[in-house]
């Protein structure tokens, strides 16, 4: 099976600086997309950013200019740094990738879940 690992949340003040890793293993034929979504307390989980194989990002209107998804293909591990953060940013932040893990049948895709890794910003 795959399993995408989270890291790098954690406390910090307005206007300060976070980097989240996540890094996927295990039977991972391609990896389609990567992406983070976030669900701060009593809200649904939304979409943050998003990035395709090759390199397309896709960013959620209130992160743009703020946070920038990247990969490294060759460690399966996808990355988000967020500069300029405010309190409407905490939440739970959970990575999600698209993978093929079947070599016979290298179309065929699943989603997969990070556990999550908490951001929190104080003002």
């Amino acid at each position: 099976q795959v399993q995408l690992v989270e890291s790098g949340g954690g406390l910090v003040q307005s206007g300060g600086s976070l980097r989240l890793s996540c890094a996927a293993s295990g039977s991972i034929i391609s990896i389609n997309t990567m992406g983070w979504y976030r669900q701060a307390p009593g809200k649904q989980r939304e979409l943050v950013a998003t990035i395709t194989s090759s390199g397309t990002p896709n960013y959620a209107d209130p992160v743009k200019g703020r946070f920038t998804i990247s990969t490294d293909n060759a460690k399966n591990t996808v990355y988000l740094q967020m500069n300029s953060l405010n309190p409407e940013d905490t939440a739970v932040y959970y990575c999600k990738a698209i993978i093929a893990t079947m070599a016979t049948m290298p179309s065929i895709t699943f989603q997969f879940w990070g556990q999550g890794t908490q951001v929190t910003v104080s003002s």
